[in-house]
């Protein structure tokens, strides 16, 4: 397992792009998820993600996925379960204190945060883990909300473009205005034509 978390870590590049599919995805399907219903998909979707996130990461599963912005090593491993970066304690080497056997989280996490194209991210401040969202699908809940965010600067443009033009449902015509007939169709006496209308051959 930890063999498979440094790999993953060596190609965090790879699984950031990866990554970001499956958010992409998962927004899109958002308008479907939300007719079947979240709560009824999170058990499905938390236990695949459980299985391929332990997998490459030894993922816990904390609900609050990070990997994005650590460099794809999870900061749950940590034995002090840090989430701001390393303690006092980082033996020589970069090894972790509480474990010598294991390389620091948060050392890995600079190593993979340094090949991944947003890996700048490693230096925001994050929240405090929340144990209420344990085992649930971070997967689920990133994507919700930025579908619920997309949606609301959708409707923020359409707010702004109704105030700036006040009069627009007013002169916007219901529908596209008609083209011209073909010169075909005054010939073809099985179309049919408003009344008092002339026909081609009438």
């Amino acid at each position: 397992m930890y063999r498979v978390r440094l790999f993953s870590i060596r190609h965090s590049r790879s699984f950031e792009w990866i990554y970001h599919r499956v958010e992409q995805a998962l927004v899109a399907l958002d308008p479907v998820l939300s007719r079947i219903g979240y709560q009824r998909v999170e058990r499905p979707v938390a236990l695949v993600e459980k299985v391929v996130k332990s997998v490459l990461f030894d993922c816990k599963m904390c609900g609050q996925c990070v990997l994005s912005s650590t460099g794809m090593s999870c900061p749950m491993n940590c034995p002090k379960q840090l989430r701001n970066g390393p303690c006092g304690g980082v033996r020589s080497g970069a090894y972790c204190e509480v474990k010598p056997e294991m390389k620091c989280v948060w050392s890995l996490a600079w190593d993979g945060a340094s090949r991944m194209k947003n890996g700048a991210q490693i230096a925001e401040v994050l929240p405090p883990v929340e144990r209420n969202l344990e085992g649930s699908s971070s997967w689920l809940r990133v994507s919700r909300e930025k579908a619920a965010q997309l949606r609301e600067a959708h409707e923020a443009r359409r707010t702004t473009i109704a105030k700036a033009f006040p009069g627009a449902r007013k002169v916007e015509p219901s529908t596209a205005p008609l083209v011209e007939e073909p010169e075909a169709a005054h010939l073809d006496p099985t179309i049919d034509r408003p009344a008092g209308a002339k026909g081609g051959q009438g």
